[in-house]
């Protein structure tokens, strides 16, 4: 959180621009494919088809990724009103179409005592997921701001799914090394992912973005972020009681339906608006904020829970 802050800041204060701009671009081309490449050589493809079994917590967690949300967005646009600007309004809905995250969803259901293998399933099969429905789902509900030209096809190809096909393909002799040095390659994530946002920042920063943006528009983008984050998570709290999920299960889909990835939503943002995706992305990054905050709460109250035997129809799921 300290570093996106400051990543942000060093964009407002100093911008890339001229060469370095375009060099900016470049190494984030780079690091949009390096991340891809990375999530393909890690992913378990026997893992991932074990977790098939799970079919109500996937299909539960797909239906407020790529269901609710994006008609929670659509409403947004509707309900919402001024101070938003239109930047603003415009990254919320696409917020909303972003796919669920797995390494912060898995870490707060270890920390509550929920399913962690279940947890990076359904983070892994939204990820898979929102390699296609992100993309489709911006073009139709964005309009021309995220059309899918052959030129946009040809990017998402080259940028998303290339690296993520060959990362798999390369796994039987690189994912071994990819699991025992799992800290060695952190910086590598997290320095794509800061490299991203500060080329996308910077870009929005030319363009006059903190101009536009007021402290009226910040606090209404507040307010609508905190009501999506509270009425995703009645909902999979809900779609979990009424699938009759037993603890373990439900915390998994509680958090993995209502978080977003940033470091999905990131990289997607900047293959489909290009320079435009500097203030797109700040509902988003916003957002990655407030769902770790509320995660925390509910999972310092969960972990504190004496176990509960489930009842068969799960609404002794959750205290």
């Amino acid at each position: 959180m300290a570093a996106l802050a400051g990543t942000v800041l060093l964009a407002a204060l100093l911008p890339a621009t001229g060469r370095t701009a375009r060099a900016a671009e470049v190494a984030c081309d780079l690091a949009v494919g390096l991340l891809f490449f990375l999530y393909g050589a890690r992913l378990s493809t026997r893992e991932t088809l074990a977790g098939l079994r799970r079919a109500r917590l996937h299909g539960l967690v797909l239906a407020c990724t790529f269901v609710l949300f994006p008609l929670l967005g659509l409403a947004t646009a509707v309900l919402t009103p001024a101070p938003l600007t239109a930047q603003l309004q415009t990254g919320v809905l696409f917020l909303c179409l972003v796919p669920s995250t797995v390494q912060s969803a898995a870490a707060l259901t270890g920390a509550a005592r929920g399913d962690v293998p279940a947890a990076i399933c359904a983070g892994t099969y939204s990820s898979l997921a929102g390699l296609v429905l992100t993309p489709l789902l911006a073009a139709w509900l964005l309009g021309a701001q995220a059309a899918l030209s052959a030129d946009g096809l040809t990017r998402i190809t080259l940028q998303l799914l290339a690296p993520f096909l060959l990362g798999q393909l390369l796994r039987p002799w690189i994912g071994g090394y990819l699991s025992r040095h799992k800290r060695l390659l952190t910086p590598v994530d997290r320095g794509s992912i800061l490299l991203v946002v500060y080329t996308a920042f910077s870009a929005a920063v030319a363009q006059g973005m903190w101009s536009t943006i007021t402290p009226g528009a910040l606090l209404g983008l507040l307010a609508v972020l905190l009501a999506l984050l509270a009425v995703a998570l009645a909902f999979a709290r809900l779609g979990a009681h009424l699938l009759g999920l037993d603890r373990g299960s439900a915390i998994a889909a509680v958090l993995c339906g209502s978080q977003k990835s940033l470091a999905n939503g990131l990289p997607m943002a900047t293959v489909l608006f290009g320079p435009e995706a500097g203030a797109l992305v700040l509902p988003l990054m916003a957002y990655h904020q407030l769902q770790l905050i509320a995660g925390t709460f509910l999972t310092t109250h969960w972990s504190r829970a004496p176990d509960t035997e489930a009842r068969p129809d799960g609404r002794e799921a959750l205290g």
